[in-house]
């Protein structure tokens, strides 16, 4: 009999059939739902001169495998920025892809960090890491953190220390028309 339950506990741990999904995973699944679409949103918080005020802002969720989603970020004509999200080990990475109009990189790009645990389903978290630090020294206390729902995505930006915090929200119940592909894609 213990033969027979040692055999079965091997299945469960083997198959992962007693163990729901992570954090990091249901998050990931949350973001490939909305794979294709593009979605308008505004600024919640930002300070008083951010530049992305009174711009139309746009995310497109327009490429997304199984470890690697591209979320480019339009600020009205500019389409400078991707997010880039790549998982890996349970854990998510948040990366800034910045380029030039010509699709160069910009010279300030690939800044982010890594989540420090699995997170929950609609939150994760990622302070800076040490490519950061080393690319923008200022920004070594950012820490950035994206939640979703079914009817909202926010990209969140707080940096310790100082009152910097930026929010922006976007309406995943209100899919927008897709834009053309940002700088340094291809269509």
């Amino acid at each position: 009999m213990k033969k027979y339950i040692l055999i079965l506990i091997l299945f469960i741990a083997a198959t992962g059939f007693s163990q729901e999904e992570s954090g990091a995973q249901q998050f990931w699944n949350a973001l490939k739902k909305h794979c294709g679409n593009a979605y308008e949103g505004s600024v919640v918080e930002a300070p008083e001169n951010d530049s992305f005020r009174g711009n139309k802002l746009i995310v497109h969720f327009r490429l997304c495998s199984e470890n690697n989603i591209r979320i480019p970020f339009f600020v009205g004509e500019d389409k400078s920025r991707t997010f880039v999200l790549t998982m890996k080990n349970d854990r998510i990475q948040l990366k800034h892809d910045h380029r030039h109009a010509d699709g160069t990189s910009d010279e300030v790009t690939m800044y982010g960090g890594t989540t420090s645990n699995s997170g929950l389903p609609n939150i994760q978290f990622f302070p800076a890491d040490q490519e950061t630090a080393d690319l923008i020294s200022f920004a070594s206390t950012n820490i950035w953190w994206i939640t979703v729902d079914e009817h909202s995505f926010t990209y969140n930006l707080r940096r310790i220390g100082t009152d910097r915090l930026f929010t922006v929200k976007f309406d995943l119940t209100k899919p927008v028309v897709t834009p053309t592909a940002p700088w340094g894609w291809e269509e």
